[in-house]
């Protein structure tokens, strides 16, 4: 497994992301992903899955210090209180003394940033959270971040796959040394069926996913992390770091830009940013 060294953290660059798992499959996925190697798992609080992701590194014969585990404060409870209360029932959820990394999960309009990311930098001290970051931040968004409080962010997870242009993100956590942490790399599966990535993959007899996923991973400072539940899809996912994209293969994928439909929902993430929900 690879790794991004962003901040003051070393982060492996592919995770198992959980959105959208229940309980009971979400504690089996993390389970089979620990078995093949996985070593980074994301859930959040709006998930309703800590519990599973804690009960499943827990039953694992992995150590729960080599497991990076990443979760999210909701964006109703980013107050400084709100937010020391949210995080301390996650890490219960969890079963964890301390969690790797704790994310703003979005921005809100009406809550200062400074507020939060001090409440969060209060628990960092306190020994109960690791790291900090935010994620579905803009650019300007997260500059303002990285100057409300003394403690490193280390990402900004965003949105990020062959149909949705992070460039200017991606170059800025490059410039500044963080990580852009990639969800939904796979575009909720409309990768799978594009034909360039499939052409691109008769090369190195790779999926369309495995394609879209070394697009990310051979990016400076990103890391991915794609859903999967069942054991051949997490193997696949894991299988993009035993071959290289050319510059020319990554500059025609980083020209692709999906269907109406797809572009459509890519606006989504700024039109949810800008409600103060």
């Amino acid at each position: 497994m690879e790794h991004v060294s962003a901040g003051d953290a070393t982060v492996p660059a592919l995770g198992l992301g959980t959105f959208q798992m229940d309980e009971r499959e979400c504690r089996e996925a993390v389970r089979t992903a620990l078995d093949l190697g996985y070593r980074h798992v994301d859930t959040a609080e709006y998930y309703e899955n800590e519990a599973a992701v804690g009960d499943a590194i827990a039953a694992s014969p992995v150590d729960r210090d080599d497991v990076f585990v990443t979760t999210k404060v909701w964006r109703s409870n980013l107050r400084a209180d709100d937010v020391r209360r949210a995080a301390r029932a996650g890490l219960d959820r969890l079963g964890f003394d301390t969690v790797d990394l704790l994310l703003i999960h979005w921005p809100h309009p009406r809550v200062p940033v400074e507020e939060t990311l001090g409440a969060m930098a209060d628990l960092r001290a306190d020994g109960l959270v690791r790291h900090l970051g935010v994620s579905n931040f803009t650019r300007r968004q997260l500059a303002d971040a990285r100057t409300a409080v003394d403690v490193p962010i280390v990402t900004d997870q965003v949105e990020y796959h062959p149909y949705k242009d992070q460039r200017e993100l991606q170059q800025y956590c490059t410039e500044n040394g963080l990580a852009l942490t990639a969800y939904s790399p796979l575009a909720q599966g409309d990768v799978l069926d594009d034909e360039v990535l499939a052409s691109i993959g008769d090369r190195y007899d790779k999926h369309p996913a495995q394609v879209a996923l070394r697009w990310l991973v051979q990016q400076e400072q990103v890391v991915a992390i794609p859903k999967a539940r069942g054991r051949d899809h997490l193997e696949t996912n894991l299988a993009v770091f035993d071959f290289e994209l050319s510059p020319a293969e990554m500059d025609r994928i980083h020209e692709l830009t999906g269907s109406l439909g797809r572009r459509l929902r890519n606006r989504l993430t700024g039109i949810v940013r800008s409600f103060p929900l």
